[in-house]
Formats: structure tokens, C-alpha cells, sequence
């Protein structure tokens, strides 16, 4: 009687312990995301948490994300490079450019003009990053992907077709490069991080913003302003992004886990984003029109004064670069390479 007391005991202890190993690996590894826009905008909703889902569906459970939107972890925008790097973060999407300076090879793809769509130019960046920037300007994270957005535009209270148009405009601008580029062309830009548009709009701060029009709807932009100024086939400007995880937490990872992440990750990964934000815009522009929003779009012949114009900013920009210890003809030489690879 004591021994199958004592057998049912054992077997009843080894039960319970099956279902905590068994509760344990379904559930082993939780990652922080975060990142700086509202949980309903579309990065967020169609980029990030497909990422992360798809990474919870392809462990069977094992890796858990916990999504963090509008910097609900604490800090600012730029900071969240930092947070990654320090782990108070796991993951975070940021703008390279919101630490202006630091990464400075990935504001090539910022230049005027430089892009032509925006899941080409992501290919590009990607590739580029691999070859030049994962082991060293990201060597302090375990980059997931890079992307850009569709063609960034002028969303602007006044209407605004040449370039004259820009003298005095106190005018938002997201990162060093395209600062650089607007004060060239006669702006007063100010920047600042996204989520700072509406209000710096509405407090008159601020004249014009430039955006793409993916994110306007999350903004509430076309209720702010009245005019939209785009610039037909081209792209003025876009913006480089970073989707990054703490280095330490992808090492402590078994090798599998390892695997669901890299497989998720990279090349592929950085083209969807950078498809699905360009994807984004008509929506979003179609609501401005609903609106009655003064839509404009450049002529040829318009886009190329303002070309015309923006001349001086590339050829600054490698000067600067080749101060910072870099070949700058040579960085611009290789992402107009890749990004004409990779559009046709």
C-alpha cells in the first residue's frame, strides 16, 4: 500500500512537472517593442505587429512581444537607440537621423532625389547596411531590418509649388539631412520627432511639415493644414528607419529562437515595410481629398527647379562625410548603384 502510495506520488510529482516544462517552453522568452507612434497608426498596426506576430506564430508560442506604442516605456524618440543598446527595450523601431550625426552612412538614402520607390530603395539600404554599416556603424545591435518610406511630401498652410514658396517657412523636418535640404532652399526647418507634428501645427510652431502621407491620417495633418505639395514621380526626400534588437537578448536565445528571428528578418523583411508604408499613402491622401485638401502635384518642369536647387546638397553632404573619415563619392556612388539595381 505504501509503495503505491508512494508510485502514485511520484507519478502524480512528475505530471505536475511535465506541465510546468511543458507550460514553460510554450511560453520562453518575452521581448519588449517599442517604439514612438499610436498603436492604430500603420507602421505599427501593419508593419510591426505582422512582424511580431508572424515571430509568435513561427515559435509556436515560445517567443511572446509585447507590444509598447507612443514611447509608453518612458523616454523621447531619440532615445530609442539607447534603449536598445541598454535593454530597456528588447526591439524598438526608430529614425536613424533622430540622433543626428550618429549614422551618418544611412542618410544617403536621404539625399534629394536619391530614391525612386520606396520597396526598391529599401532593398538598396539593406543591402548597403549589410555590406558596410551591421558591423560597424550597428555593431552595438542586432539590426532585424532597415526601410524607408514612401515619397516624403509638403503638407503646408499656405500653398507652396516653387521653391520661393519656402522663404520664411518655419517648416518640420525629420532628420539632419533633410534639414540640411530645406535651409538650402530657403525654409526655416525645425526638427523634430513625429509625434510632435500636430500640436507644434496647431500651436503655430510650426508652418508646414514634411511627411509622407501614410502617417497624416494618424496625425489628424489634412484637419491642420490645407495644402499638399507632391512631387509627381519623384521623391524629394525619404526617411531612414531602423528595426533593431538588443544584442545580448538575440544572443541568450536558444538556436532555434535564433532562427525564427533571422528568418523573419533581413532583406525580405525590410522590402515588405518599405512596400507596406508606401502602400499606406493613397489612404491616407484620399482622406485630405475628402476633405477638400488643395492637392498639387508638380510638373516636370517644376520638380526640376527645385532639383535645380537642391543641387548643392549632396555635394555638402559628401564633404561632410568625408570629414567624418568616409569616402562620401564613393557611399553615394554605391547606394545610387543598388537602388537602380534593385528598381529595375
Amino acid at each position: 500500500m505504501t509503495f503505491m502510495k508512494t508510485a502514485l506520488r511520484t507519478a502524480a510529482t512528475a505530471a505536475a512537472l511535465t506541465a510546468m516544462s511543458l507550460a514553460a517552453q510554450a511560453q520562453e522568452v518575452t521581448l519588449k517593442m517599442h517604439q514612438f507612434l499610436p498603436a492604430q497608426a500603420n507602421v505599427p498596426s501593419l508593419v510591426l505587429d505582422v512582424w511580431a506576430d508572424k515571430i509568435e506564430a513561427d515559435s509556436d508560442g515560445r517567443i511572446k512581444i509585447e507590444r509598447y506604442p507612443s514611447m509608453q516605456l518612458g523616454g523621447t524618440p531619440p532615445e530609442l537607440i539607447n534603449q536598445v543598446i541598454d535593454g530597456v527595450a528588447d526591439i524598438v523601431w526608430t529614425v536613424a537621423g533622430y540622433t543626428p550625426g550618429r549614422f551618418p552612412q544611412a542618410e544617403v538614402f536621404e539625399l534629394p532625389f536619391m530614391m525612386t520607390n520606396a520597396e526598391a530603395t529599401s532593398r538598396a539600404y539593406w543591402e548597403f547596411a549589410e555590406a558596410n554599416m551591421l558591423d560597424t556603424d550597428y555593431k552595438d545591435f542586432k539590426t532585424l531590418a532597415v526601410w524607408v518610406h514612401g515619397p516624403g511630401l509638403i503638407h503646408s498652410k499656405d500653398p507652396i509649388t516653387s521653391v520661393s514658396d519656402l522663404n520664411g517657412v518655419k517648416l518640420r523636418a525629420p532628420t539632419r539631412t533633410t534639414t540640411s535640404m530645406f535651409a538650402a532652399l530657403g525654409a526655416t526647418p525645425i526638427g523634430m520627432p513625429v509625434p510632435s507634428i500636430p500640436e507644434s501645427l496647431s500651436k503655430g510652431v510650426i508652418d508646414a511639415a514634411v511627411i509622407p502621407w501614410e502617417v497624416t491620417a494618424s496625425l489628424r495633418v489634412a484637419e491642420l493644414v490645407n495644402n499638399h505639395t507632391g512631387f509627381g514621380d519623384e521623391a524629394l526626400y525619404t526617411t531612414a528607419f531602423i528595426f533593431a534588437m538588443n544584442k545580448d537578448k538575440y544572443e541568450s536565445l536558444p538556436d532555434d529562437l535564433k532562427t525564427v528571428i533571422d528568418e523573419n528578418s533581413g532583406m525580405e523583411f525590410s522590402a515588405f515595410a518599405g512596400k507596406t508604408m508606401a502602400g499606406a499613402d493613397e489612404p491616407s491622401m484620399k482622406l485630405a481629398m475628402e476633405r477638400g485638401n488643395n492637392i498639387i502635384t508638380l510638373t516636370p518642369e517644376q520638380v526640376a527647379e527645385w532639383k535645380e536647387a537642391a543641387d548643392g546638397v549632396e555635394a555638402t553632404w559628401i564633404e561632410d562625410l568625408n570629414k567624418a573619415g568616409y569616402d562620401g563619392q564613393a557611399v553615394v556612388d554605391q547606394a545610387k548603384a543598388l537602388i537602380e539595381k534593385h528598381t529595375n
